[in-house]
């Protein structure tokens, strides 16, 4: 019978410094275009956040027939401040333009930090015939990679929102 050889399995020195440095070689590659995707995928989702409040506060006004507001603020303040802070939707039954206990439909808190809404006005009324208007304009949402990443969404006198095309964006600004 002949004795089994004593053999050792594993890795040498060398094998493990070439596989560590491959996994670096990757990992520079990697993080920075995951960086980028992360960064994109969060101006989509605050960007369709916006789209979705105006899209309520528009059907709210064309189903119940009286005016509805999208502004900036918070519940049981009045409009004001900046987009970035948050904004509401709400029903404003004595046209007051203050969001009064029961009109909110919808609130939305503050933007990611370092996200800025460049917007002349910090409120859109739309009439109980679902229009805008007076409130045309360009939303345009900025990180710190500047407009030419922006995301954009275009408010017609008639109410539709559009989403905004590249050359709207750059005239736009951030």
């Amino acid at each position: 019978m002949k004795k089994a050889a004593n053999r050792q399995h594993g890795f040498t020195l060398i094998e493990l410094m070439i596989t560590i440095a491959i996994a670096v070689i990757l990992m520079t590659v990697g993080i920075p275009s995951f960086s980028e995707t992360i960064k994109n995928n969060r101006l989509t989702t605050e960007i369709n956040e916006l789209l979705t409040a105006l899209n309520v506060g528009r059907s709210e006004a064309i189903k119940r027939g009286v005016s509805t507001t999208v502004c900036t603020g918070s519940v049981g303040a009045s409009c004001g401040g900046n987009w970035e802070d948050g904004w509401v939707v709400f029903v404003d039954s004595n046209g007051d333009g203050t969001i009064d206990a029961g009109e909110e439909i919808r609130v939305h808190d503050s933007l990611t930090p370092g996200t800025t809404i460049a917007f002349p006005r910090t409120s859109i009324v739309y009439s109980g015939q679902g229009f805008a208007v007076g409130f045309t304009g360009t939303f345009v949402l900025c990180d710190s990679r500047g407009v030419s990443k922006a995301k954009g969404l275009v408010v017609s006198n008639t109410g539709r929102v559009r989403t905004a095309s590249s050359s709207e964006l750059t005239t736009a600004g951030c």
